[in-house]
């Protein structure tokens, strides 16, 4: 075994994490997922092998896994069999035949098959669903496990390698960039390499008649031919988006984005690493469309570079990614940001005034009340510091904590030692008051 400096990818071991618990008792912290993947749409028959490298945080010879729903083969710690293999419904057990010690790297292979689906809990249906004519997976917030066994949580960043066999005539897609592709008969392997640390959440796999990837520049799609023509048409603002939020949020800090149009309808659109997802019923000129077109690009900074550490810390995401089309209605001429966040805080006070934004509770983390109040909290910063310094601070937070991961208060420090004590104090009734402080 060799050992990792501790500091591997800037990120912290998982803490406990009682809107997601257990990762913190994983006995492994990965570092790299290659997934090789056999999928069968037919009869929705999933087999694939899972190679994870990791860290191990503390001597231990059991290591837990999430995985739902598939059935494990065969299970190897560096290269053996497994002492022992337990599998429940949630979770896969390896007992290792001897003590892995504290920092040592360890390398786990685990062979499994079955029918995926998609996980019901607190958040509805989330993980692998069959479309009409192919397959989406909706990871967030803890759907990865339908697909691949892992240690599912945000603050578990890792890099990807994910291969997948497909019948002819479908496209998959997944994670970073296409290095490979191959025939066989009737199927064809699609590779992709993803090496920036990713959240599990944000892993991805896309699979159906995806004939036409187009990009300008870093940004593109990819659709069927059937919606090629609509997706271009309602997906042509998007460079301009890019080029707005590298301005205020600085440099992009992946290699490209692709949103994937699905054929079917989908009730929300689906942000992952370097990609969204959206629905057929998704592509149009109207502002319900174009709000969520900029919001989901404005996640691949908030949520894929900088990530939550706890999931209680869901406003880093939402809030700013809602920020974002505001924004975005200020650059494309339709309102301004002011405007916006004038009609979200008369919303908002009008719902009952029982939600702590930097810590909503799990049922509550996905409330609307967590993306408005989380935009208007940065709303009240901006008219503190004025444009250039608020933006100044956006920008400072996204390069001291790309491709890793952070809080609520990384965010408050770092803008009080921007701009002083009193800075914070503009935050924090946003942040940890239930009564809607005055709008700015």
């Amino acid at each position: 075994m060799t050992t990792l400096p501790p500091d591997h990818h800037r990120l912290h071991d998982p803490a406990e994490d009682p809107y997601l618990p257990g990762a913190e008792r994983a006995g492994i912290v990965p570092r790299h997922y290659e997934l090789d993947l056999s999928v069968r749409l037919r009869n929705n028959r999933l087999t694939g092998t899972a190679v994870i490298t990791g860290r191990i945080p503390a001597t231990t010879r059991q290591l837990v896994l999430d995985l739902v729903g598939l059935r494990v083969k065969k299970a190897l710690i560096d290269g053996k069999p497994a002492e022992r293999v337990k599998q429940t419904r949630t979770h896969l057990f390896l007992t290792s035949k001897h003590d892995l010690p504290r920092n040592a790297e360890v390398s786990v292979t685990v062979v499994y098959e079955g029918s995926p689906g998609p996980r019901r809990g607190l958040w509805g249906e989330v993980g692998w669903e069959e479309l009409t004519d192919g397959v989406l997976v909706a990871g967030q917030p803890n759907g990865a496990p339908t697909w691949f066994p892992c240690v599912d949580h945000p603050s578990c960043k890792a890099t990807f390698d994910i291969a997948v066999w497909t019948d002819a005539g479908y496209r998959a897609l997944a994670n970073g960039q296409l290095v490979d592709t191959a025939r066989k008969g009737s199927t064809h392997r699609w590779v992709y390499r993803e090496k920036h640390p990713t959240s599990t959440y944000l892993a991805a796999l896309q699979i159906g008649r995806y004939d036409v990837v187009e990009h300008t520049g870093r940004v593109g799609f990819a659709a069927s031919h059937a919606l090629a023509r609509k997706a271009r048409a309602a997906l042509a603002d998007q460079p301009a988006m890019f080029a707005l939020f590298e301005r205020c949020f600085g440099p992009y800090p992946f290699e490209a984005y692709t949103s994937v149009v699905s054929d079917d309808e989908l009730e929300i659109p689906l942000e992952a690493m370097e990609m969204s997802l959206f629905g057929a019923n998704h592509l149009t000129s109207a502002w319900e469309s174009q709000r969520l077109i900029a919001h989901e690009m404005a996640h691949q900074w908030w949520g894929n570079s900088v990530t939550l550490r706890q999931w209680k810390d869901l406003w880093l995401h939402e809030g700013f990614a809602c920020y974002a089309e505001w924004l975005w209605a200020e650059e494309s001429g339709r309102s301004t940001a002011r405007a916006e966040a004038e009609e979200a805080y008369a919303g908002l006070a009008a719902k009952p005034q029982t939600l702590t934004l930097a810590d909503p509770g799990a049922q509550d983390m996905f409330d609307d009340r967590v993306y408005k109040r989380g935009a208007l909290a940065l709303h009240a910063l901006r008219a503190a510091l004025g444009s250039e310094a608020f933006f100044a601070v956006l920008s400072r937070f996204q390069s001291r904590f790309a491709h890793a991961t952070a809080s609520t208060e990384d965010f408050l420090s770092l803008v009080e030692d921007l701009h002083g004590s009193e800075t914070r104090e503009v935050l924090l009734p946003w942040l940890s008051d239930t009564a809607l402080p005055p709008l700015p």
